[in-house]
Order: C-alpha cells, then structure tokens, then sequence
C-alpha cells in the first residue's frame, strides 16, 4: 500500500507526526490486505491560519483495486485528532460499502480478508 501526505501551507506538520499518520493508516486498513493499492492523505485548515475549534481538516482517499476510489473528511482540533478520526471513518466507509453490500449480493467480499498482526 503507497501513503501519500500532504499539507496545505497553514499546517506545520513535523516529520514524526508525518509517520505518525502514515503508521496509523497502515495499521487501520491492514485487514483490507492488498486491496488498498494507494492512500493519499490531505492534512489542512478551515480557516487560513487563525485558531478555531476544530478547525483542523483531514481528507483520505483510498484507491481499491478494481474499485473506484473512496473518501472520508474529518475535522477536530488537532491534527492528530483529524487524522485518526478520518482513518476510523475511512475503516467504517471501506467495511460498509465494500464488505457486506458485496456479501449480501453474493459477490466478493473484502471481510474475508485475514487479519495481519503488526
């Protein structure tokens, strides 16, 4: 799976918490094995700089193979924040669209994926 972060110029994001996202990405969406082939992560703010409640944005796309590609936005107060609830909602979003529909349809399922222990 290939992690893409990107920041708009009126977040400072450190190298570590750059990892940070890119280890919390791998980790949440590892059961979906490599049906992920590409995560971009797009880190700014709402409002240009100025403090504000949950003013933090997180947007993720994830590219499935074979499938079109998906995307969930979070906001909070932090960057952690955003980012962690974005990886939750894009776990959910994936599960949801592609795990039982395509159950209950009778046709492939990402659920029957193993789980990879880290």
């Amino acid at each position: 799976m290939q992690i893409q972060v990107q920041t708009d110029r009126n977040v400072d994001v450190s190298d570590g918490m750059v990892q940070r996202i890119e280890s919390d990405v791998e980790s949440g969406l590892s059961r979906f094995g490599d049906h992920v082939t590409r995560v971009e992560v797009h880190v700014g703010s709402e409002t240009s700089g100025r403090p504000s409640v949950d003013d933090k944005r997180c947007v993720i796309e994830a590219r499935l193979a074979g499938r079109q590609p998906v995307a969930v936005t979070h906001h909070a107060g932090s960057v952690g924040e955003a980012c962690g609830g974005a990886v939750q909602k894009l776990e959910s979003l994936i599960e949801s669209k592609y795990g039982r529909s395509d159950n209950r349809k009778g046709g492939e399922s990402l659920s029957h994926l193993e789980v990879r222990e880290s």
